[in-house]
């Protein structure tokens, strides 16, 4: 990591650093969270002013206030926080599920490619988003329902990777070396391959990452995701209702927050992507 750290550019640098931020903002908002419910009162996001109604941006409300007199600032902190929730809970399904399916079919091949193969054919030619609802409306609204849906519906693209990166290295040298030596299929695949195809975990972490936040933010939206908790698709719900009416600052800088944390993790992709493919090393040289 710190040669990775050593190659990143200016702009990658950056990216990280606004990352951090964001996280800053999750931490904060989750620490907000825990403290109000171990003291059973409502969270100071959440706490009405009928006389701050509407309320432009301030030095008492830098983000304004929404229709209820809610901080918008507080509101958006806590969208930080479900935004990473999602990020990090569906990583932690989807990826390890994607990873060991493609070890598996690009290490043995065979028929048991076949099924992987199969396998993801089938789940990439279901409607991603309706397949997301069916799973959230059965488990039921929330973000349990949002990490199953969207963790089991979007490890395809890494099983893919994973999959041809490991069939790519499983002909080379020391993956011979250690089948000689008799060692076992496991050790090869998670002891000798893994670690040569970990570059692509990293770099598919960051590309699902926003597409993750941008999936609960639209399925939010749309009212079937996160209930009584101000996720960024129930604020942009909440806000669209008011901008004929001039109210624009709540809508402006949700928008602005899911644009910028979007904007940098794909950046930062791309950054990842061009230091640790080898293919893509080799050309640059």
């Amino acid at each position: 990591m710190k040669g990775v750290w050593k190659r990143l550019g200016l702009g990658g640098r950056l990216c990280l650093a606004v990352i951090a931020a964001y996280f800053a903002l999750a931490v904060f908002g989750e620490v907000q969270y825990r403290v109000a419910h171990a003291r059973d009162v409502t969270p100071a996001y959440n706490v009405v002013h009928e006389d701050a109604r509407y309320q432009p941006p301030s030095w008492a409300h830098p983000m304004g206030t929404d229709n209820l007199g809610r901080d918008v600032a507080l509101r958006l902190v806590q969208g930080s926080r479900i935004a990473f929730h999602v990020g990090i809970m569906t990583s932690l399904i989807a990826i390890p599920l994607g990873v060991l399916l493609g070890l598996l079919g690009g290490y043995f091949g065979g028929k048991v490619d076949s099924f992987v193969v199969w396998l993801c054919a089938t789940v990439a030619s279901m409607p991603g988003l309706l397949f997301i609802l069916a799973i959230s409306m059965v488990v039921g609204q929330g973000l349990l329902g949002i990490y199953l849906g969207i963790g089991l519906t979007t490890w395809v693209g890494v099983c893919r990777t994973i999959r041809a990166e490991v069939m790519k290295h499983k002909d080379r040298a020391y993956v011979q070396a250690a089948r000689v030596l008799g060692y076992s299929h496991a050790r090869i695949m998670f002891r000798h391959l893994l670690p040569n195809v970990a570059h692509m975990i990293l770099i598919q972490f960051s590309i699902r990452f926003p597409s993750a936040v941008s999936t609960e933010v639209f399925i939010s939206f749309l009212g079937i995701g996160v209930q009584g908790e101000p996720s960024w698709g129930v604020m942009i719900n909440n806000a669209r209702l008011r901008l004929w009416q001039g109210v624009w600052w709540e809508m402006t800088f949700v928008t602005a927050a899911i644009f910028v944390l979007v904007l940098v993790f794909n950046h930062l992709a791309d950054e990842l992507r061009d230091i640790l493919d080898p293919a893509l090393r080799n050309e640059s040289r």
